[in-house]
């Protein structure tokens, strides 16, 4: 037994001979033992989140241990409780473990016996309160993680709380670069399922033949190897499809009958199999409201989901510093340099731009002024602002693969071709600048993310 960290066990027990015999017992172990007569003395002196572990009598005066543990377990469920018996109550006492109680001991029982049983249940309990304390520390991680103290972002935080909590599926809908995705692994986070699956279907890739196979996935046969799709792989946790507006009509109709029926069946399966998955969509928002035949609403409305609407920058400006010191700060450490001083030219510039590329224009600014770059048209070089060969070079290739994306549309294959660089290594440097291909792909109307 560790002296430093002694088990805590309340004690109820309505025998005036055995109850301060029992106490004795384990605190010669090192436990910390409180002894109770009846169960509403007892009752009140158990704290939320108690620590230790319950050890109690099933005949008691007054309310009986069966009722104590009902009402205990109402209250904390994973609450352990050893209920003590006589042998004409084993049923009720083995009721009560089907029920969730920790064990049960017949009387007469061994020392031995009940220090065991409580040394089990309480490193039981140890886990279940490190993993809540865990579980809350990632939760105020992730509040923290959605930046800013404008209304905006004081109700997003309110409500991703209150979301993540219900598992209903979300669609997140806003203007490129408002930070969508962002919120949907935040609402993953934040919820049940955090330990589970986050998987991320890009729709704007599901233009190709093998779009299929990806998605749904093929038993084993003729015909080729089996694969787990990327919707299976999200079981039992979160399917992500980024930009659904961007999938065809047809794939949106496969993807509307799998998740409404929460079911799917891959190339090759004999029947169906059943999916527990949570479901949160992002769309882009547009300038003008597109009523022709109902189709961009078609989607998220058919599969119930919840509406999160991301504003634009612009229209939260009050978040501005904030975010940019907390980028800045970001790319600093990432990129081990020293902290470059933010002129007033620089405060003057976050707070008159349109950013109209919105949080990730923010983000890409803050990753320029720390390597060095000057204001945009504003300021010219100074010798402060010379940098090191490694980052003008960096910079130069940042611009070379994005120019070279825009000529491109975006298209990965055509990229690898232009640019005459292995897929590897193209997706590693993409991955190091930040850079998404789907952002330069041409669409009719409003482009967003």
């Amino acid at each position: 037994m560790n002296s430093h960290n002694p088990i805590n066990v309340i004690l109820v027990e309505d025998d005036e001979a055995l109850g301060p015999a029992v106490a004795q017992a384990l605190q010669l172990e090192g436990m910390e033992v409180a002894l109770f007569g009846d169960a509403m003395t007892a009752l009140g002196a158990i704290p939320n989140d108690f620590p230790g572990v319950i050890v109690s009598d099933v005949r008691l005066p007054g309310m009986d241990g069966l009722a104590l543990f009902a009402q205990l377990h109402e209250q904390d469920p994973d609450l352990p409780m050893i209920i003590t018996t006589g042998h004409g109550d084993v049923a009720m006492a083995v009721a009560a473990i089907k029920d969730g109680a920790a064990d049960f001991l017949t009387k007469p029982y061994s020392s031995a016996a009940l220090i065991r049983a409580i040394t089990i249940a309480a490193e039981r309990r140890r886990l279940v309160l490190e993993n809540r304390r865990l579980r809350n520390a990632l939760k105020q991680q992730a509040q923290r993680g959605f930046i800013g103290s404008s209304e905006f972002a004081v109700r997003l935080r309110a409500m991703l709380s209150a979301l993540a909590e219900t598992e209903v599926d979300v669609v997140v809908e806003g203007m490129t670069g408002t930070g969508k995705t962002f919120v949907a692994r935040l609402i993953h986070e934040l919820g049940p399922r955090h330990s589970r699956p986050f998987i991320t279907v890009d729709a704007g890739t599901l233009t190709h033949q093998d779009a299929d196979l990806l998605l749904f996935g093929r038993e084993p046969g003729r015909g080729g190897l089996s694969r787990t799709g990327l919707i299976e792989r999200a079981n039992g946790g979160t399917l992500l499809i980024d930009e659904i507006e961007t999938a065809s009509p047809t794939l949106q109709a496969r993807l509307l009958s799998v998740l409404s029926s929460r079911s799917i069946l891959p190339a090759g399966a004999e029947r169906s199999r059943k999916l527990n998955v949570r479901v949160v969509v992002t769309r882009q928002s547009h300038t003008q409201p597109d009523h022709s035949d109902g189709s961009r609403s078609t989607f998220h409305e058919r599969l119930g989901a919840v509406r999160l609407l991301m504003v634009p920058l612009a229209n939260r400006r009050e978040d501005i510093a904030a975010l940019f010191h907390n980028f800045l700060t970001r790319h600093e450490a990432d990129l081990g340099l020293s902290h470059r001083e933010v002129s007033d030219n620089v405060w003057q510039y976050l707070q008159t731009h349109d950013w109209t590329g919105n949080v990730r224009e923010l983000e890409a600014f803050a990753r320029s002024w720390a390597i060095g770059l000057p204001l945009p048209d504003r300021e010219t070089r100074s010798a402060a602002d010379r940098r090191p060969l490694h980052l003008t070079v960096a910079e130069f290739e940042q611009t070379v693969i994005e120019n070279a994306l825009r000529a491109v549309g975006g298209d990965v294959v055509q990229l690898e071709q232009l640019l005459r660089t292995p897929r590897k290594t193209l997706y590693d440097k993409l991955n190091r600048y930040g850079l998404r291909p789907k952002d330069f792909r041409p669409v009719s109307g409003a482009r967003q993310n």
